[in-house]
């Protein structure tokens, strides 16, 4: 699992950005925590979140987002496929059964 610190916050801000999303963080009456607007690929969070809760919202964004991954930078590439490398083997975990 990615470290959730500011840092990585900071990286999946730039690969948003790299990717055309604006993040704005602001208060209001999401149920989710969060809102895309698709149109206009801006991304507005609770500004009340904890930097855990800011980087596990952009991750799950992250999952419904296509986009070719040659348009990030080589640094964001790579903190994305780590992120991919560490979902798949997640989700391995969860369809392993206990013995």
């Amino acid at each position: 699992m990615i470290n959730l610190t500011k840092h990585s916050l900071q990286k999946l801000e730039v690969l948003f950005q790299e990717l055309g999303y604006v993040i704005r963080y602001e208060k209001g009456n999401f149920n989710s925590g969060y809102c895309v607007v698709e149109a206009r690929n801006i991304v507005i969070i609770n500004k009340f979140f904890e930097t855990e809760a800011r980087i596990n919202t952009l991750l799950d964004i992250l999952q419904n987002v296509t986009f070719d991954s040659g348009i990030l930078s080589e640094k964001s590439a790579k903190f994305y496929e780590r992120i991919l490398k560490e979902a798949a083997e997640g989700e391995e975990e969860t369809v392993e059964s206990p013995e």
